[in-house]
């Protein structure tokens, strides 16, 4: 391939990314049927078996997966550039309208009705309610995983600490090596994706490099900007199921030192869920609304680089060994473990800090509950919940005059 070729080739993986960077509302599930109907059935990019192996693959790896399918799918249309052009186009329009959305709550947040934030916060209990029915309904089908997925999110309401998170995924990997060595066991397509062994080696060596190193140099130097660098890389390392799952690894890694408030932090979770996009953009928000600097654009943008890096390093890192490792009864135990201990995460999340924060009152849970009866038996898009919870907020506060 020349190189007038390949720009070009970067060039169109970048506009179709685009185009649904400002369309995908809806959150991963949804995402992956953009995907599928964009590059499977109108393009052709690939097909569908190839298509059905790549999600495999990145529900697989710690992540935001609709993200890493995008990453993999512009990889094998135009290369390592291919893959940052397909991150780009379909991260920039969310992270860009959560920092502005983040820097003016700092600059003009007096002059909004503080109804309206309560509202957000609202439509965060709705969605994360929905989020956890969901997920303990596809990931935690039998009594051994609902159990896993109880005690998890007992430790995590007893212990609130990173460690304990990841302590309680780590266990709950091993103990899936023994349990359920036998869930996900699938047919598939080998992935017709070249990756050479040695970048994937890199990749992978630096990935645990700035696991280890980052959370060091954050003590030894005293720097806010290493520390944000290592929450945030952490948050995009440790994660498993994506999206809403980030939620409870990001509070703890911003709330508790005073980076962000709990009250902005829920608003900034809510407003997430208005804009089209990947929600780990959500780190967007709170590198720009942080109390210390770098924030604003440059925090905004530091965060959002620093979330998504270890998926650039474990998809590229993956992809040679995936055929290998997927037919590995142990990983897939362990994915299953790790899996019902997120969705354990997530439901310890619902209750501090999203319902703590946002329920205060009978008309709170109400309004709550309509928002929760909208996303799952209305089917209403999350835009529509957001702005309707925001009303309602603000209608609330004014009833109450």
């Amino acid at each position: 391939m020349t190189a007038v070729a390949a720009i070009a080739a970067i060039a169109e993986v970048f506009a179709v990314f685009l185009r649904l960077g400002l369309t995908s509302f809806g959150g991963p599930v949804a995402h992956l049927g953009y995907f599928r109907e964009a590059f499977v059935t109108r393009r052709r990019w690939l097909g569908e078996a190839a298509y059905a192996d790549i999600v495999a693959l990145c529900q697989f790896l710690p992540g935001p997966a609709s993200s890493q399918v995008g990453m993999v799918i512009g990889l094998s249309r135009a290369g390592y550039g291919g893959a940052l052009a397909a991150w780009l186009g379909f991260t920039l329009p969310s992270a860009v309208a959560l920092i502005v959305f983040a820097i003016g709550l700092a600059e003009y947040g007096s002059a909004i009705p503080a109804g309206v934030l309560h509202g957000l916060k609202l439509a965060a209990v709705a969605v994360v309610a929905q989020a956890v029915w969901g997920m303990a309904r596809s990931l935690c089908p039998d009594a051994p995983r609902l159990t896993l997925m109880v005690l998890t999110a007992g430790a995590v309401l007893l212990v609130p600490s990173p460690w304990c998170q990841l302590g309680a995924m780590v266990l709950a990997g091993a103990l899936g090596t023994r349990l359920f060595r036998a869930a996900g066991a699938t047919a598939h397509e080998p992935l017709a994706i070249p990756a050479g062994q040695r970048i994937a080696v890199l990749c992978l060596l630096a990935f645990l490099a700035l696991l280890i190193a980052l959370p060091l140099a954050a003590r030894a130097s005293g720097s806010h900007t290493v520390a944000l660098l290592d929450a945030f890389f952490r948050a995009g390392a440790l994660v498993f199921g994506g999206g809403h799952v980030v939620l409870p690894l990001l509070q703890a890694a911003v709330v508790p030192p005073g980076w962000v408030d709990a009250d902005t932090f829920l608003a900034g979770y809510g407003a997430a869920q208005a804009v089209p996009g990947p929600l780990f953009t959500f780190a967007a928000f709170l590198g720009a609304a942080g109390t210390q600097p770098p924030h604003g654009w440059a925090g905004g943008l530091l965060a959002v680089a620093a979330i998504f890096a270890p998926s650039f390093l474990l998809v590229f890192g993956a992809l040679p060994f995936w055929e290998r490792l997927r037919r590995q009864p142990a990983a897939r135990g362990a994915l299953a473990g790790v899996n019902a201990a997120v969705v354990g995460l997530l439901l310890a999340a619902l209750y501090d800090p999203v319902w703590t924060s946002g329920v205060r009152s009978a008309a709170d849970f109400a309004l709550a509950v309509l928002a929760v009866a909208a996303l799952a038996v209305w089917r209403a898009p999350p835009w529509l919940v957001v702005a309707g919870c925001a009303l309602g907020g603000w209608l609330l506060q004014w009833g109450d005059y």
